[in-house]
């Protein structure tokens, strides 16, 4: 992109989320510099979503401390908030399928100028502002990696009939048009192929090589990331008892990811 940002650093201690039943996530520790992969783990339910939201400002944090680019969580969430930007998030950010590609990128621009844009960039020429945008959009897509060429419709084509790679990379690009500091991205290797995860890997580390830092869920993290991991390893049960509790603890622990989802949709 044309003026990469300089990416936030990431801290946490022993922080945690609690919904109405319980905790969402608790103890998570992160030291992550400027512009780092960290890739968030645990299995399904253990809180990796409601931490990604937590520490990009979009949920309220009930222990610990946090500081994303050199604002406090959860005393600066909207500080936060206008640092970071939301890749794919299921029931928060998710794109809509009968939209086209071309219809999702106007809309973000016009998203961006209204509530991003000055007075005085409001009051250029409309020539003007239309050939601004749509550098942005050229600079996101090609930070995203994704060719509206190689689309079967071009941008025409509806979100509904992009594979899951090109619609991971429309997200990304739609989120990268801010201009963020760090970008979040949930479940960024699921139903994806070993190859397709591969290029999903190697577009986040291209994109924390221009400086912004990068935070993922997924459920296996590579080598070279930052890992930081929900899962609770207190659990000592061994056998089929072992079995029976990390059902329950799962059952629960989605219960609760979803009540905090639930609380955060309100909010």
């Amino acid at each position: 992109m044309d003026s990469p940002a300089h990416g936030a650093a990431v801290s946490a201690d022993d922080f945690g989320l609690k919904g109405p039943r319980g905790w969402a996530f608790r103890g998570v520790r992160v030291e992550a510099e400027p512009g780092a992969l960290v890739a968030v783990e645990g299995p399904s339910g253990s809180g990796r979503t409601c931490l990604l939201l937590a520490l990009t400002g979009r949920m309220r944090s009930t222990e610990g401390r946090a500081e994303v680019g050199g604002h406090h969580l959860p005393e600066e969430l909207a500080a936060v908030r206008r640092i970071s930007a939301l890749g794919p998030v299921t029931g928060v950010n998710e794109l809509d399928p009968a939209f086209t590609v071309a219809e999702h990128l106007r809309e973000r621009a016009l998203l961006r100028r209204r509530y991003d844009g000055s007075l005085r960039a409001l009051l250029r020429p409309r020539a003007v502002r239309a050939a601004e945008a749509q550098a942005g959009i050229d600079a996101a897509l090609d930070a995203a990696g994704l060719d509206l060429a190689t689309l079967p419709k071009g941008p025409r084509t509806s979100v509904r009939d992009l594979e899951r790679l090109e619609a991971l990379r429309l997200s990304v690009g739609l989120a990268l048009m801010s201009r963020p500091r760090l970008l979040a991205v949930d479940d960024v290797d699921m139903k994806l192929s070993d190859a397709e995860r591969a290029l999903a890997w190697e577009l986040l580390r291209s994109i924390t090589r221009e400086g912004t830092t990068v935070l993922a869920v997924c459920s296996e993290a590579p080598d070279d990331a930052l890992r930081v991991t929900t899962a609770d390893d207190t659990d000592n049960s061994t056998g089929a008892d072992a079995d029976v509790a990390a059902k329950s603890t799962t059952d629960n622990e989605e219960k609760r990811a979803d009540d905090a989802l639930a609380e955060a949709g309100r909010a």
